[in-house]
């Protein structure tokens, strides 16, 4: 085979070391090694499902790399080596098996080879798995209508790219065609409208899983088999996977009737527009000056960061989570400098001392912190700050008297309720799960941060939007402090309520949204 991938290959420029070398024949038996695996796991049984892989060599750009297929209408399990197509980075074929003997079938590369180049050119795969598992079909007739497959706090949740436990993870759903290929077009807009995802569910049929690699493309394929068994078992019981404590499946009846100009005048609720209000799917909070105390952000947690970040950064300098903070920090710097940011002083590199690091870096988070900068850079590292605080006693986060009280009614309606802070996630998790009122990350279906986008721009709020897959951004309440803030959430469809907590910056005059003092207002 390695003669034929080598005629035919080197007029499209690759070394010849690549085209003869190990890593082909390698590749190529590490597919059927896994269609094996994968048919005692029942995800490529009756020659359904398939596989593919890139040729790994760190000399090609990944983009470039050759591909490796299974064909297709073949007992998964009996593959060869020597069975599977080579093709080109643009998927063009350039080796093909030998036809065999009968009863087998004239050799034919898989039909899922166009969707499978569009993982590649879209996400920059260097693997797809598409299995044809009962669980990833049954999965997808629970609820005929939905367009999605919610899930949320289960472990493995946290083997699934960008993922933890708190997150609520969102596959999208396609529906099937009589042919592979015809599916195309519509996984195609599946992997654009869910930037996030790494998977696609076909309605009855399958499911298709992408990774960096092979390894990370197997990983998370088996959560995703696992999650989609757990919600199965879950819909058996009664119960629902997407809402945070998994408890009974709510079905959530909206009428207008039980919305009143009444019970807005007896509320307190102020709309200087005299809108009517409309039902919400999904509350978005903020946390500083809405469900938490400036103060408590201001007079507590950024001196903790402040005073504590030489210490922490001391203790933890050699792990790959603090050298990546400060990789963060110092190409924020490299910005700020150029910008010509006050306060930024150049972070040196590793060879120049530990010491002169530290230094550099307690000096940027100091002037950062000051200033109240609500970038990533910073946010993280004060998240990891928090956390030992948190996990040493040393910090108790402080909420709202109404907050508890208001996010257990939302739960208990059916209403999700999600986090949207310029602080890291981590810090979010960290502040609801060790407050004045409990752990109350159960009645929280998810969190977002800066890496979604500026708070501030109407963009953002777009993201929020498609991630929640809801069908109109109306169906999402924002409650925040910020007038900018709800500016751009208003302007990004969302319905947006200005959260009034003692504190609070005043809002300009004329602003047009409605005002709430307490959460039972809501």
């Amino acid at each position: 085979m390695a003669a034929v991938v080598g005629k035919a290959a080197a007029m499209i420029g690759f070394p010849q070391a690549y085209l003869e070398g190990k890593e082909l024949k390698e590749t190529s038996s590490l597919v059927t090694e896994l269609c094996r695996h994968f048919y005692t796991q029942g995800w490529v049984s009756g020659t359904g499902g398939s596989i593919t892989m890139k040729v790994h060599d760190a000399s090609i750009p990944k983009a470039e790399q050759l591909i490796v297929m299974s064909p297709s209408g073949v007992q998964k399990e009996r593959m060869q080596p020597e069975d599977m197509y080579i093709l080109s980075a643009n998927g063009s074929i350039i080796s093909s098996p030998s036809p065999k003997p009968y009863p087998n079938k004239p050799p034919k590369c898989t039909d899922c080879a166009p969707l499978f180049m569009k993982a590649y050119e879209m996400r920059n795969a260097g693997a797809v798995i598409h299995s044809h598992g009962m669980e990833s079909c049954l999965v997808t007739m629970l609820n005929p209508q939905a367009k999605e497959f919610r899930i949320t706090h289960m472990e493995m949740i946290k083997g699934i790219q960008g993922h933890g436990y708190y997150d609520e993870l969102v596959v999208p759903i396609i529906e099937n065609t009589a042919y592979e290929n015809e599916l195309t077009d519509s996984l195609t807009k599946a992997i654009e409208a869910y930037p996030k995802a790494t998977a696609v569910l076909v309605r009855n049929h399958g499911v298709y899983i992408w990774g960096d690699s092979w390894i990370h493309a197997k990983t998370q394929a088996e959560c995703y088999h696992y999650l989609f068994d757990a919600a199965i078992k879950l819909h058996q019981l009664g119960l629902d996977a997407a809402t945070p404590d998994h408890g009974p499946i709510r079905r959530t009846i909206h009428s207008q009737n039980q919305i009143s100009t009444k019970r807005s005048v007896k509320s307190g609720v102020t709309d200087s527009q005299n809108q009517t209000d409309s039902p919400q799917r999904c509350i978005v909070l903020d946390i500083e000056g809405t469900t938490t105390p400036i103060t408590f952000v201001t007079d507590v947690l950024f001196p903790y960061a402040r005073e504590n970040v030489g210490k922490h950064l001391n203790l933890t300098y050699d792990t790959a989570e603090t050298q990546e903070d400060i990789k963060l920090l110092r190409s924020q710097v490299e910005e700020d400098l150029r910008q010509g940011v006050t306060g930024a002083v150049p972070i040196p590199d590793a060879d120049e001392g530990k010491e002169n690091v530290i230094a550099a870096m307690v000096s940027n988070v100091e002037a950062m912190i000051r200033a109240d900068r609500k970038i990533t850079a910073l946010k993280e590292l004060q998240g990891h700050i928090w956390r030992t605080g948190f996990n040493c006693n040393e910090l108790k986060s402080v909420v709202f008297e109404d907050v508890a009280e208001a996010l257990e009614k939302w739960h208990s309606s059916g209403i999700k309720v999600y986090i949207y802070s310029s602080g890291s996630r981590l810090a979010q998790r960290l502040l609801f799960g060790n407050t004045n009122y409990g752990d109350l990350r159960k009645y929280l279906s998810g969190f977002f941060d800066t890496t979604i986008g500026n708070k501030k721009e109407s963009r953002s709020y777009k993201e929020i939007t498609e991630t929640l897959g809801v069908d109109d951004p109306s169906e999402i309440l924002f409650v925040t402090d910020v007038y900018q803030e709800a500016t751009a959430a208003k302007a990004a469809g969302l319905e947006a309520i200005i959260s009034i907590r003692p504190g609070n910056v005043p809002l300009p005059e004329n602003h047009g949204f409605k005002t709430v003092t307490t959460f039972s207002q809501i």
